[in-house]
């Protein structure tokens, strides 16, 4: 196993088709801009004019920079660091001549000069680099990485207790089958366990949830209904480990366990639109008294997709009368290209 020492930041620039970056950028650039505003106005309760004025210059180079940005990512990507931050600056720069030339002579009667407006690119620039710099250095490889085994040493134990509590119930009633599932337990833990502080192919997330259900299925018996709809799902899909398992876990405990009736658990992938969607639905019943439990593991696979992919995953869910349901949607990232 690599030290986390040897995963030291370095500077390198964002990765611009982002959508956490671009919302960010988005942000900053727009504060900026309101701020401007404010402190030209010579009262205040005419801002909104200047704002107007302003976002007339300001808006049009945004949207321009940022379509070029995430256009020339790749290329950007590769360059080393300072020659990054020249060839943003450049582009910034460049693009914002050709913008102001145009917007400036609609508006010139009411907007700052071309030579204020390039300082204001620069300056701007130079502070979101700066500002993305630090973020990626507070979210460096080593401190990620010390916060995902911590969230992944929070998931563990919780799924050893559940499978053991799965095989105990076996060994009185039948103490051969205990045996035979005490090896599958063993070979189960051994992918669990193993070192999984990057994304794995979603393949070998369902083949863990498979192994662990097929435990539960020898305690709970015909209580226990599993549906998979996962012939749209792309195997090579890159996911957090442990993603799905820990649902698995809660649909079983809270929606399973509690019924006396058979329960049916259900689990759609698919990917749609570069998307990846996972949907797990199983019983709800609002009279159950351990539902409270399900927020640890939805929080920490909350901030683990995160981590991992900042804005563009999501975890959604959604409580009806008898059915609970856990919506997740992340980035179709392809094992082969990473």
């Amino acid at each position: 196993m690599s030290s986390i020492n040897q995963n030291a930041y370095t500077s390198a620039l964002p990765n611009f088709r982002n959508l956490g970056i671009l919302l960010r950028i988005l942000l900053i650039v727009n504060v900026l801009a309101i701020a401007a505003a404010v402190v030209k106005a010579p009262v205040l309760s005419v801002a909104w004019r200047e704002l107007v004025e302003v976002s007339a210059v300001v808006q049009p180079l945004l949207i321009i920079t940022l379509l070029a940005l995430v256009l020339l990512n790749g290329y950007l990507q590769r360059l080393p660091y300072h020659l990054g931050v020249i060839a943003v600056f450049a582009l910034t720069l460049g693009l914002s001549l050709l913008v102001l030339s145009i917007t400036l002579g609609a508006y010139g009667d009411a907007a700052l000069s071309m030579q204020r407006y390039g300082l204001l690119v620069v300056l701007t620039t130079a502070l979101l680099l700066a500002y993305l710099d630090f973020r990626g250095r507070a979210l460096s490889p080593a401190l990620t990485e010390a916060r995902l085994q911590a969230l992944q040493a929070r998931i563990r134990p919780h799924f050893l207790f559940n499978s053991l509590n799965a095989v105990l119930s076996l060994i009185r009633q039948d103490p051969k089958r205990a045996e035979v599932v005490l090896e599958d337990l063993a070979e189960l833990f051994r992918v669990a366990m193993g070192n999984e502080r990057e994304l794995s192919p979603i393949s070998k997330e369902i083949e863990l949830c498979r192994q662990y259900l097929e435990i539960e299925q020898l305690r709970l018996g015909d209580r226990l209904k599993v549906v998979w709809h996962i012939d749209n799902m792309p195997p090579d899909a890159l996911v957090p480990p442990l993603l799905l398992q820990p649902l698995l876990e809660n649909a079983v405990y809270h929606g399973i366990e509690p019924r006396v009736e058979p329960g049916e658990i259900v689990i759609d992938i698919y990917v749609a639109r570069q998307r990846v969607h996972a949907v797990l639905r199983n019983p709800y019943s609002p009279q159950g008294t351990h539902h409270s439990g399900n927020k640890m593991a939805l929080n920490n696979i909350r901030e683990r997709l995160q981590l991992h992919f900042d804005a563009e995953a999501t975890l959604d869910m959604r409580v009806s009368d008898d059915t609970y349901q856990v919506h997740i949607v992340l980035p179709y990232v392809k094992a082969r290209a990473a």
